[in-house]
């Protein structure tokens, strides 16, 4: 991926030296939270992939966290002799070009999210943030939240090295912010209180599958744009893709698959999802909800 000398977004927040990081503790929306939940909301964010912000709501039987706007104020931007924030920078700003094109071409305009690194524990709108999540995005403030330390992660621990593997981790994040301008965000939360826990997960398939989806479409809009991008590159996203499907994570942890406790997807839904996207360049092929 021929990323290096690219220009960089100016929405990268950088956090990690901020000794504010601690603020909130192990809160969410404003309730307290015991241990068990902590423990049954991080197993979901890291080994499941769920956003664990949305289930520790979903434990203590409240919604998505109030709305906010973001910050209007000018972002702490990261060191330049950073390379891994840099690389960030560079691959948020390729997302905002595409974005916005494909916004306008819609008769819309794409709000720039901001993409905030921290490291350890950092406050969001969502509640409290943590490391241990890996990356996610919050709906309230329209943030992505990143510690740096989960790409080595993804490289060690789930076997999915590269350039582009990571490139695909902020992607599907800013997917999650298209799918809230979208409406989708909104009209899923709206229904998940009223539904099992089965027909909650399936939807929850359903809405990262399509956030898989998306960012296929902007590999695909982003290459036609700069030519960045080789085979090897475009198999490290399909890898990471398979990497960090429901069945594979599964099957690791507790060396069995519970197709019913999907929040995801498996490993070739995911892959499935991201290659149409990325062959198709299409928001509209991206209707999960409507897919059999």
């Amino acid at each position: 991926m021929k990323w290096e000398g690219q220009e960089q977004s100016d929405n990268v927040e950088d956090r990690r030296g901020a000794s504010g990081g601690q603020a909130g503790g192990r809160r969410v929306g404003g309730r307290g939270l015991g241990v068990g939940s902590i423990v049954i909301a991080l197993v979901a964010g890291w080994i499941f992939g769920i956003n664990p912000l949305t289930v520790l709501g979903l434990l203590e039987g409240g919604g998505p966290g109030v709305e906010q706007p973001a910050p209007a104020g000018p972002a702490t931007r990261p060191p330049p002799q950073d390379k891994a924030a840099t690389f960030v920078s560079v691959v948020l700003k390729d997302t905002e070009r595409v974005w916005s094109r494909l916004f306008q071409a819609g008769g819309g305009q794409y709000q720039l999210p901001r993409l905030v690194l921290f490291r350890g524990a950092t406050p969001t709108a969502c509640g409290a943030g943590e490391s241990a999540m890996g990356p996610f995005y919050c709906p309230g403030d329209r943030q992505i939240y990143i510690d740096l330390d989960f790409f080595d992660t993804l490289y060690r621990r789930l076997g999915a090295p590269g350039d582009f593997a990571q490139a695909y981790v902020i992607a599907h994040e800013v997917a999650h912010h298209v799918q809230n301008q979208m409406g989708v965000t909104g009209k899923v939360d709206a229904v998940r209180g009223r539904v099992s826990q089965a027909q909650h997960n399936a939807l929850s398939v359903k809405v990262e599958l399509q956030a898989d989806c998306l960012a296929g479409v902007w590999a695909h809009h982003s290459q036609q744009g700069k030519d960045w991008l080789d085979r090897g590159d475009i198999e490290e996203g399909l890898n990471a893709a398979s990497k960090i499907g429901d069945d594979t994570l599964q099957r690791a942890s507790q060396g069995r698959v519970v197709p019913e406790s999907f929040t995801h997807g498996s490993s070739a839904q995911r892959v499935a999802w991201f290659k149409r996207g990325l062959s198709g360049g299409s928001v509209q092929q991206c209707n999960t909800f409507e897919a059999g």
